[in-house]
């Protein structure tokens, strides 16, 4: 006997954010996250997102015992505004009993025909700055902060119960060494005087701050065009711009101004937080924060995470100038691996980018799609 129940409470919630850690407690390629963080996530008080959102946070039971967990979200962005009439589903574990999936996946469903609803895809979170996908090849690949580890079983149990893929992703990584400065050198200055551009890199936080909402709004501009994607607005701007911008390095964060001061481009690239978080056990004290820091100064493996060029200069090579500013900066640390996050398989103008670096596919996730 399977029972549901939502979580609500403090208690229940860090319930539902600890299941994984019991899931997954023998297996070295999960990265765990930090309950605190996972909890203000989740805290209709504190994060913006719950103004255009909603979520429901189910966990399933059999004889007392937590065997699963869903989140149920309807964006409202999303549905009203680019009349997408979905129903999201993320954070989802569960063990290897496809009973325990169907009785999680029809909550969500539940919730998607009570609102009128069409479809429900899944994992995704609240907004494209949330992890993607589940996982479908790479399991023996350490998981990043940033993207969602999960068992094999998981995408098999959406199948039999009629899921078909929606949207697939894919990880690469390509060792440092690989990256030939003359490949891109010399374009870059001609780029530059051409279309009369500048770098800006930095190495204090407080001189970023009043670039992050331009930065923001070139990221909402760039990605428009995708069909998974839901713009950041204001107040998610300045959630986002204390909750993260501060935790990144600062050198690692670049961009690419026009002559009159407008942004044209940005990258942003962190460093791998995954041995860290393993040590941390989902917590930051006593220990925690220190190896969070140990590896935001000493890790030799960095995460690509987000690049974005406006559409009036993709094409151009204006990609080049990030990649010179990262090379000088990566020189200077010793990095090692380049690790790039879930990209759409079939966006082949951001897979031209990297191919001279011959990146390797270490990692494939999908989202999964049924009518209601």
């Amino acid at each position: 006997m399977i029972t549901i129940k939502e979580a609500k409470t403090k208690k229940e919630l860090t319930d539902y954010i600890k299941f994984p850690f019991s899931l997954y407690k023998d297996n070295k390629f999960w990265v765990p996250p930090i309950i605190a963080d996972e909890l203000e996530t989740f805290d209709k008080t504190k994060n913006p997102t719950f103004e255009n959102a909603e979520a429901y946070f189910y966990l399933a039971y059999r004889n007392n015992e937590i065997v699963g967990r869903i989140a149920a979200i309807v964006n409202w962005n999303e549905v009203n505004n680019q009349q997408k009439k979905k129903v999201r589903f993320g954070w989802f574990d569960v063990i290897d009993d496809i009973e325990v999936t169907k009785v999680l996946l029809e909550k969500v469903i539940e919730l998607g025909k009570k609102n009128n609803l069409e479809h429900i895809e899944g994992p995704m979170g609240f907004s494209n700055l949330d992890k993607v996908g589940v996982l479908t090849q790479g399991f023996d690949q350490i998981g990043t902060m940033i993207t969602w580890y999960n068992h094999p079983y998981y995408a098999e149990h959406f199948e039999k119960l009629g899921f078909q893929t929606e949207k697939e992703y894919v990880e690469n990584k390509f060792p440092f060494e690989n990256v030939k400065v003359e490949q891109f050198d010399k374009a870059q200055e001609l780029i530059k005087k051409r279309y009369q551009l500048k770098a800006l890199s930095f190495t204090k936080t407080k001189d970023i701050l009043p670039y992050v909402d331009k930065m923001f709004d070139l990221f909402n501009f760039s990605y428009s065009k995708l069909a998974s994607f839901v713009a950041i607005n204001d107040v998610q701007k300045t959630y986002f711009k204390k909750k993260y911008i501060s935790f990144i390095n600062p050198e690692y964060i670049k961009f690419v101004e026009d002559k009159d001061g407008n942004l044209v481009a940005f990258a942003i690239v962190m460093p791998s937080f995954s041995i860290a978080l393993q040590k941390a056990k989902g917590k930051l004290f006593p220990f925690g924060l220190f190896h969070l820091l140990n590896a935001k100064k000493n890790s030799k493996d960095v995460t690509f995470y987000l690049i974005g060029v406006h559409p009036d200069y993709q094409n151009k090579g204006v990609h080049a100038i990030i990649f010179k500013e990262y090379y000088t900066t990566f020189i200077k640390k010793g990095i090692q691996n380049c690790i790039r996050t879930p990209e759409l398989a079939d966006n082949l103008a951001i897979q031209l980018l990297w191919k001279n670096f011959d990146p390797k596919i270490i990692c494939r996730r999908k989202t999964f799609i049924k009518n209601l």
